[in-house]
């Protein structure tokens, strides 16, 4: 039988707004905060509303983020209780959980054995392959060499993807599309690997056409309960990384709905699993999906999953780190109205999505009902050039898609941010596409519609009159007013900028 623990003071080993919003729910639950920060973080929000905060070392994560030894030595000196990783830097390092596992510390996560399994892909799919999951043709292990994936590739038959075996992120990923290409597609990505990862393993799969990025989320306690909470569509990409999210899929019908989430669910008890994990699949032009990989840690786009669920993910987290059963089964679960995420970055779109670093003269995010920021920066701040450049995660909730979308705008437009390039304008672009609006799109959607042009040289009268038509028929098609920033005779800021 699991026995309880309580949770009485929690340290955050991660730094922005995810730190900030783990401290959130952790307040809410009566249970003390330790932030843990770099120089390069000293005056950082997430600093000052933790109860206690420590510096662990200079800017660079290697030197303070990511070592191992001033985290649990600050867990030891605190008397800390647990601690929650966030996501990125150690959320999904085993040696991590091991470490505060023997310091007498709870890790908010799974187990070491999980991350070790979902972290490695090609071990991911031999632990599932008995579990009635859907895998993409492909290797079983790690390919030996040039004549191995030329016999593969032929087997499978091209387009072929070739993916690191530890990697994520894009990192490691090429296409080949024939069979001339394959020799300089394989030294490239055991190159990108190895500098990436440290390790140059990669492994052969067929490439899936057209393919849709649905991910499911799942929940699983001590007890031997798990649960799917239901998709994420992450399909809206830039270099393989996720820029747009919603919930539900504009696609997945209830039956599909519960195929992969109950798919999603085998990939969890497949290694035991406990706390919030991400399953994402492939889901083809042709309504099959196929198994990828599984986040063994809560993800950036957790809150349209809050949205649609009216659940805490991050209180569950700590409830299930405390030895609790989860507090409902699948059939109490429903999906309620549509949530959208844009993630706010410090880029630049019209110049291939670079990083734009600097000060953020003005910022201001935006109200209202069914809008949600998750931020961790404030006026005046600026965006350490050592970190992934990410602001905000922009969240809105609606009755219906439609309405999620006119809302999303609408936040789009009131959110003010000056001193550097955002993603807000691409953002406010694929909310107008009618490939999104539609819900017919895929992971090409960056390759097949954006085109740089529509904010390079654009004259600030077409712009407003553009957004004028635009306003005018969603008005006749919703009823909904005009946009705020068009009713009032002007731009929205994140147009105003930099002019």
């Amino acid at each position: 039988m699991t026995k309880t623990r309580s949770i009485k003071k929690l340290l955050i080993a991660n730094r922005g707004e995810i730190a900030l919003r783990v401290m959130r729910s952790a307040r809410e639950m009566g249970i003390r905060t330790v932030a843990v920060y770099s120089e390069a973080d000293r005056n950082a929000p997430f600093v000052r509303f933790a109860d206690e905060a420590v510096c662990i070392g200079p800017a660079p994560s290697k030197e303070s983020y990511l070592v191992i030894d001033k985290i649990v030595g600050v867990c030891k000196d605190l008397k800390v209780d647990a601690v929650h990783p966030g996501y990125g830097f150690l959320s999904e390092n085993g040696e991590f959980a091991q470490a505060l596992e023997k310091a007498g510390v709870i890790f908010v996560g799974p187990t070491p054995h999980a991350m070790k399994v979902m972290g490695d892909k090609l071990a991911a799919k031999e632990a599932v392959k008995g579990h009635g999951v859907p895998l993409v043709p492909g290797t079983e292990g790690a390919v030996s060499g040039l004549d191995e994936a030329i016999r593969v590739a032929k087997t499978i038959t091209f387009p072929i993807l070739i993916k690191a075996a530890a990697g994520g992120g894009g990192k490691g990923m090429r296409i080949v599309e024939e069979e001339g290409g394959l020799k300089e597609g394989l030294e490239r990505a055991i190159s990108e690997a190895k500098n990436a990862f440290g390790d140059g393993s990669v492994f052969i799969e067929k490439y899936v056409a057209g393919p849709r990025h649905i991910e499911v989320q799942v929940m699983a306690d001590t007890h031997g309960n798990t649960c799917y909470l239901f998709e994420r569509e992450c399909s809206i990409q830039r270099r393989h990384q996720k820029v747009v999210e919603e919930a539900p899929s504009a696609v997945l019908t209830p039956a599909l709905r519960k195929r992969m989430g109950e798919a999603a669910v085998n990939v969890a008890k497949s290694v035991e699993y406990v706390g919030a994990g991400t399953v994402e699949f492939l889901l083809d032009e042709r309504g099959a999906f196929y198994f990828m990989e599984m986040n063994t840690r809560l993800q950036v786009e957790h809150p349209v999953t809050e949205m649609i669920t009216g659940l805490d993910l991050v209180k569950l987290q700590i409830r299930v780190a405390q030895g609790e059963k989860l507090p409902f089964t699948q059939e109490d679960l429903r999906i309620d109205g549509h949530a959208i995420e844009v993630r706010v970055y410090a880029e630049d779109p019209a110049n291939n999505f670079l990083p734009d670093i600097g000060t953020l003269t003005t910022y201001r995010p935006p109200q209202g009902p069914g809008v949600r920021v998750d931020d961790g920066f404030e006026e005046g701040m600026t965006i350490p050039i050592h970190y992934d450049p990410m602001i905000a995660k922009l969240i809105v909730h609606g009755a219906t898609r439609d309405e999620a979308i006119a809302r999303m705008q609408r936040a789009i437009e009131d959110y003010a941010i000056s001193g550097v390039e955002t993603t807000l304008p691409f953002c406010h672009y694929v909310m107008g596409h009618e490939s999104f609006r539609s819900g017919k799109y895929d992971t090409h959607f960056v390759r097949d519609h954006w085109n740089p042009e529509v904010l390079l040289g654009q004259d600030p009268t077409e712009a407003l009159a553009a957004a004028l038509v635009a306003a005018s028929m969603q008005e006749e098609r919703s009823g909904d007013l005009v946009p705020q920033g068009a009713a009032q005779g002007g731009l929205s800021p994140w147009k105003l900028k930099r002019r």
